[in-house]
């Protein structure tokens, strides 16, 4: 399996309920490092699994939508926890979306899994993979 993995960042807030999240409860900031991961089984004619150019656009288009949010403030996220592992969910879910409105061009059709990892910070992250 061939792949290509972009990467990004956001900047967001949010509070966390339940007792397991301890002082993360209280409303506090996020710096996430995201990588996506775009696989395919074979490269296309030009040998390459996607342009990283769109990629990268993609990528950032996507994660416009949550930098510099308030996600407790958000409709989307009532009544969620936006644990780094539901974020990720919803990054891979965006990118899934974009693919299929073709915004990676032709070798977008081609990926066939994603893995979006959201970095914590250097010792900690939390990912999601999946089937497209």
């Amino acid at each position: 399996m061939y792949s290509v993995t972009v990467r990004d960042h956001i900047m967001i807030a949010h509070s966390l309920r339940g007792e397991v999240f301890g002082s993360a409860q209280r409303l506090h900031g996020a710096t996430y490092v995201v990588d996506v991961e775009f696989r395919r089984p074979n490269l296309d004619a030009d040998g390459i699994v996607v342009d990283i150019g769109r990629a990268t656009e993609a990528v950032r288009s996507v994660l416009a939508d949550l930098n510099y949010r308030n996600l407790d403030e958000e409709p989307a996220f009532n009544g969620r926890n936006t644990t780094t592992e539901v974020l990720a969910r919803v990054v891979f879910d965006c990118i899934v979306a974009a693919i299929r409105r073709d915004e990676l061009g032709p070798g977008g059709r081609a990926v066939e899994s994603l893995r979006v990892t959201l970095h914590e910070s250097h010792v900690a992250a939390a990912a999601f993979d999946g089937r497209l």
